[in-house]
Formats: structure tokens, sequence, C-alpha cells
């Protein structure tokens, strides 16, 4: 069976959707991959409670990324040896959850504007700095596959550019604690939920095309 589009839009984590086009090649790898799920879901966790503790719309965005990783990984461990079109409905329904997501941070970014309220700075400061030593360590973890396949490479460039969110984050710390006011937090989580909100749609709308495109070839589920 060839790999579909799907497969190789998948290996592009950081447009929305990431998995391999080919089962990882050695067993270092999928532990590897193991690894970055477990880290990625304990820090989405940790920052939806930040999040709430501190009052910060930023740190909520940032929890989707880490989300969207953790379902990535999922993705390549657990469903790349089933049909074509398990591997789509895995997708879109992870479309529909960081979609979701995003307009949710959207929701409560507005909410937090309107309401004037200001997040705890120190806390979005330390959470930040945290997520961010969180996504070096992936990082660490996937250099020895530096010069693998396409689709290593692109799991490396996925984690480094959710380090550069990190630092968005840190920067919003740094606007509420020098201001006093919480625009820098709302700011930075708007366009995170935006750029969310655009990956969401594009791995919908693969998603249902390839869904459409295996029913009109009449491929079996199994």
């Amino acid at each position: 069976m060839h790999p579909s589009s799907l497969e190789v839009r998948m290996s592009s984590c950081c447009s929305g959707s990431c998995s391999s086009a080919a089962p990882p090649p050695d067993g270092r790898y999928r532990k590897v991959l193991w690894a970055a799920l477990v880290i990625n879901f304990i820090m989405f966790g940790v920052e939806i409670v930040s999040s709430l503790a501190a009052g910060s719309v930023s740190l909520l965005a940032d929890s989707v990324d880490f989300l969207g990783d953790a379902a990535n990984y999922g993705v390549s461990l657990f469903v790349l040896g089933l049909a074509v079109v398990w591997r789509s409905r895995a997708a879109y329904a992870k479309g529909l959850v960081m979609g979701a997501f995003g307009l949710l941070v959207l929701g409560r970014a507005l909410w937090l504007g309107t309401g004037g309220q200001v997040p705890h700075a120190q806390t979005m400061g330390v959470v930040s700095v945290l997520a961010f030593a969180a996504n070096g360590v992936v990082a660490a973890l996937l250099y020895a596959f530096r010069n693998g396949d396409a689709n290593m490479r692109s799991v490396r460039l996925c984690t480094r550019n959710d380090m550069i969110g990190n630092v968005a984050v840190m920067l919003a710390a740094l606007g509420v604690f020098g201001t006093g006011a919480g625009w820098p937090d709302i700011a930075v989580a708007s366009i995170m939920a935006l750029l969310g909100l655009h990956a969401a749609r594009d791995i919908i709308l693969q998603a249902r095309g390839e869904l459409r495109q295996g029913a009109g070839a009449g491929v079996p589920a199994r």
C-alpha cells in the first residue's frame, strides 16, 4: 500500500498534523516518541491547571500546543499500523479537538479582556520556563535522529517551534509584569489561538478529503 497524502502531510507536525509515512526505523526512536508523548501530555495538564490558577490565557493557548503534540505522537505510535481510513478519522478527531480548544482560548481571552483581569505574571514566567525546559528535553532526545528522514526532522522542527511559543509566553509574562495590565497576555494568546485554529482547519479539510477519497475508492475500514 502506497502512503496516502494524509501520511505525507502528517509528517509536517508544525502545520498541525504529525506522523510518519513509515513505522519508526528502530526501537530507540519508538521509545523517544513515547517519552515525547508523556512529556507533552504532562505539560498539557500542568499548563491547563496553571492557566486557571494564574488567570493567564496565553498559558491556556500554549497548553493546546502540548495537547496537539501529544496527539501527534499518539497517532504515530498507535494508528500507523491501521487502515488509512482510521488514520484519517484520528486526524479528523484531533482537528476537531484542537479547533474547540482554539475557540475556547479566544472566548476566554475576550472574557478576561473585557473584565480587565490581570494575570499572575510570576506564575506565567515560571510555567513558561518549565515548558521551555520540557520541550528542550524532547529536542535533546530527538537530536540523535537529526540526520534521519524528513519525518524525523519535522518532529524536531515542530519541537523547536514550540520552544519559540514558550518564549512568547515568557515575553507576555514580562509584559504583564512591566505594565501591570493583562493585554500582553491576551495579545499573545489570541495570536497563538488563531494559529491553532488555522492548523485545525487544515487538518480537518485534509482528513475529510482523505475520507471522501477512501469512500469513493471503496477502501475497506480494516
